[in-house]
């Protein structure tokens, strides 16, 4: 009897330590992308009182009997399927889609987290809102924007947003020209003549506006190009030649400018390549204009906005788009052997496996929803279901309890 009683007790644990878990998953039920957790049971040693017998030519064999001990806790398993996104239209609220973790450092260690409430401090880095731990990926280059991806990344790796900081500014060494010369004018009187406006930028990020003229040549299918400034000296000119059959440059498709600042200004001159090579000479309209030209002033960094695969794109102020860093994943062979530390932060384990930390939308990573929250899994109608299974699982142990204390009474009282 005494086995009996020791069995419902081990139960009754079991069935506590069951109703902690549901109670902390319904307590959790808004929390951050919080996944789950279930308690798995297995029954205890038996103990055999006969062994099993094999049969004999004129007997059969027997089976061994053994009584249960009762009732352990095997485990508690983290459900780690994806939560519903909820939008938040904020611009540093993170959801991963799919696999993958976010890395976070207090700068001693490295955490993993789900939760993507991040924000920016006075410094311009972005750090976990609950915790203040900084938010771990590539920071690009500052010259061109470029990532390197297969750069490690550790506890100093942390993002930067630096709203309202000043780029440096790129000195204009290149102009590409795009458009048509009417091949219609050789057959008229007279010198036809086109220009078109562009600006470019000193090695200081000075704008100067430059003009430059397109005049027919002396000869048919030619056009001699020339560079005019309003607040600079400009030197540069050339002659191109186009194939009569199908309108496309021959020769003088490239070309050099040289401009020079006011001496007073101290800015010194400087050459820019002039690239005509995508003009055409065709029976239509005249119309020449820049296509693009490599320079910029000095602009402040005014928005930034964070794409899918996790690149943070900064907006400045002089129209210039560059990408200041981009978010690193981190995925497991075995998320659920994850440990928890708190405030929706996990370590990895032994039996985790290492952390493979890459670029969002790469190696079966998740791709990185801006303005949205993961919620969490926790399904409230199986949660209540469960309770529902547990307290009577509780309750039928209690029972046993209490009629095995009876029993224990009438075999007392027996002396009596």
């Amino acid at each position: 009897m005494l086995q009996a009683m020791l069995s419902g007790v081990a139960s009754i644990k079991a069935q506590q330590t069951r109703m902690n878990v549901i109670g902390n998953n319904l307590a959790n039920v808004n929390t951050t992308a919080y996944k789950g957790t279930r308690v798995s049971f297995t029954d205890m040693m038996a103990q055999t009182v006969r062994g099993a017998t094999r049969p004999t030519d004129s007997r059969g064999g027997l089976n061994p009997i053994q009584y249960g001990l009762g009732v352990l806790t095997s485990g508690t398993d983290a459900n780690m399927e994806q939560g519903s996104l909820n939008a938040t239209n904020r611009q540093t609220d993170f959801a991963i889609q799919g696999n993958g973790f976010f890395a976070v450092s207090n700068g001693e260690r490295i955490a993993y987290t789900r939760d993507g409430t991040f924000d920016l401090d006075a410094t311009g880095f972005l750090v976990h809102r609950s915790t203040g731990e900084r938010l771990l990926g590539w920071s690009a280059n500052p010259v061109d924007g470029t990532i390197d991806t297969n750069a490690p990344v550790g506890e100093a790796s942390a993002l930067q947003i630096p709203i309202g900081q000043r780029t440096a500014v790129q000195q204009t060494t290149e102009v590409t020209w795009a458009g048509n010369l009417d091949s219609r004018e050789f057959t008229t009187a007279g010198t036809a003549t086109t220009s078109s406006l562009v600006r470019v930028y000193d090695p200081l990020g000075g704008s100067h506006d430059v003009t430059v003229t397109l005049t027919e040549g002396a000869t048919p299918n030619t056009w001699n190009w020339s560079v005019s400034g309003t607040t600079l000296t400009a030197t540069g000119s050339g002659t191109l030649t186009f194939d009569p059959t199908d309108g496309t440059i021959v020769s003088g498709g490239t070309g050099s400018a040289t401009f020079t600042p006011p001496p007073a200004s101290g800015v010194p001159a400087f050459d820019v390549d002039m690239d005509f090579s995508a003009f055409s000479q065709l029976a239509t309209d005249m119309q020449i204009q820049a296509a693009n030209q490599n320079g910029y002033g000095p602009g402040s960094l005014q928005n930034y906005s964070v794409g899918a695969d996790g690149v943070i794109t900064g907006i400045y102020t002089n129209g210039l788009t560059r990408s200041l860093g981009q978010i690193a994943m981190a995925i497991f062979s075995n998320p659920g052997g994850l440990e928890r530390q708190g405030s929706n932060l996990y370590r990895n384990t032994d039996n985790s496996g290492v952390p493979v930390i890459g670029a969002p939308r790469s190696g079966g990573r998740g791709q990185v929803n801006a303005g949205f929250l993961e919620q969490s899994n926790v399904d409230i109608g199986t949660e209540f279901t469960d309770l529902i299974v547990t307290q009577r699982g509780f309750q039928a142990n209690t029972r046993v309890v209490t009629t095995v204390d009876e029993m224990l009474q009438d075999l007392i009282n027996m002396k009596r």
